[in-house]
């Protein structure tokens, strides 16, 4: 007799459902779930909230036009707080109990290192959007910012010609992580190649959110004292703030040391006074200040956002390399999960090699078939006064990515992957 009035009470509850208008089993399964997993406090704050942002604005983008498979993309924003454990954690929530299709995020080496193992146990799939080390390739990772190849090696060259002031020393300064190491690694490798020894290469590392510069500025000056010289940066977060900030101060210009970072962008710079940093460099894919349409929708439409999103200092939000990359990604996994009519990870994954975007920085990125990298242009900015880049050079169209270092010994046999 319960059950039976159970049953009668379940349709009944049916029928009101139906008169008022709402689809039966509507529920959270009319969304796509999609997990963005960025650092909103701690050190990489300062360059992971506006990835976030991005992202937000990105889904926004997409569902205003209709959503992908015909349904509406829901945001999972989490905070990993620059706590590279807690990355783990948190990409667990997203995949286990959030049961997202998909997951944007990390900025560091060591916060995607964390996080690999829980997208291979559960079988997610995540959108990587910042330059890294390389000697990686993940089955179920896409890598849409730059490999070495597409920025590290290309910066030095460029800092060893005559146009880039002809460097015969090089101090490497990184945070002290997976990252600057594997990366000045690779570079140590490519420099003695070329004939650099090894007593004009200095390497010294700072922890995460290091404030204090000077000792190591002062240390900059002496080792220039032994010749041409240039600084190569991999500081990360917010430490970079206080090192540029130091570099003013000991008044180390430009025309002196000259210092390429591949970590410090539009946003890290708005904390800094840029004027004593003016002609120091940068190595990305993409700029604020390039010119054509699609970078100037892009641009607008993120002030735009920013503006109605109530983003603090909306008027003088910036656009910058992990941005686009991010801003790429997403609309890449939409035309891949478009292309297999699924959010099946397997099935994505399968169908994202080739894909192809006209991306803000101007040029048609594609994504590899075999190595799940991005083929991306190379692109090094001076300084500007007014915390902007002018490029000073650049490929005329994307490089390959390579994922394996040549530089690296026992990488012999990867090469071409």
């Amino acid at each position: 007799m319960q059950t039976r009035r159970r049953f009668i009470q379940a349709l009944a509850l049916s029928a009101s459902i139906a008169a008022i208008g709402v689809p039966l089993g509507a529920h959270a399964a009319d969304t796509i779930k999609v997990g963005v997993l960025h650092s909103l406090s701690g050190t990489m704050a300062i360059s992971e909230t506006a990835l976030k942002n991005v992202a937000l604005m990105t889904i926004e983008e997409i569902n205003a036009a209709g959503g992908v498979l015909g349904k509406q993309l829901e945001p999972v924003v989490v905070d990993p707080a620059s706590d590279w454990p807690l990355f783990a954690e948190r990409a667990r929530q997203l995949l286990a109990q959030d049961k997202v299709a998909v997951v944007f995020g990390c900025w560091t080496s060591v916060s995607r290192k964390s996080v690999l193992p829980v997208f291979s146990e559960l079988n997610g799939l995540l959108f990587y959007p910042v330059q890294y080390e390389g000697e990686e390739l993940e089955k179920n990772v896409f890598y849409t910012g730059a490999a070495p190849n597409q920025q590290a090696i290309p910066a030095v060259e460029y800092l060893m010609s005559d146009e880039g002031g002809g460097a015969k020393r090089y101090f490497l300064l990184g945070t002290d992580y997976v990252y600057p190491r594997t990366t000045n690694k690779i570079l140590r490798a490519f420099l003695k190649s070329k004939g650099v020894a090894d007593k004009d290469i200095e390497e010294v590392y700072t922890p995460f959110g290091h404030s204090d510069y000077q000792t190591i500025v002062a240390n900059i000056k002496r080792f220039a004292a032994g010749g041409k010289t240039a600084v190569i940066s991999t500081i990360n977060g917010d430490s970079n703030v206080p090192f540029y900030r130091e570099l003013g101060n000991a008044g180390l210009a430009a025309t002196d040391v000259p210092v390429v970072a591949f970590s410090v962008g539009e946003e890290e710079l708005r904390g800094v006074d840029t004027k004593p940093l003016v002609g120091h460099l940068a190595a990305w894919n993409y700029f604020m200040s390039l010119e054509n349409p699609q970078n100037a929708a892009f641009v607008a439409k993120y002030r735009a956002w920013a503006k109605k999103n109530g983003v603090p200092n909306a008027d003088s939000v910036v656009t910058n390399d992990p941005m686009e990359a991010t801003y790429v990604g997403i609309h890449m996994w939409k035309q891949a999960v478009e292309k297999a009519g699924t959010t099946d990870v397997d099935a994505v994954i399968g169908a994202m090699g080739g894909q192809t975007f006209q991306a803000p920085s101007g040029f048609t990125l594609t994504m590899d078939p075999t190595n799940h990298h991005l083929h991306k242009p190379v692109l090094i900015g001076e300084v500007r006064a007014d915390g902007q880049f002018d490029v000073v050079w650049q490929t005329s169209e994307p490089i390959r990515a390579q994922p394996w270092s040549p530089f690296i010994e026992g990488n012999e046999a990867r090469q071409g992957l």
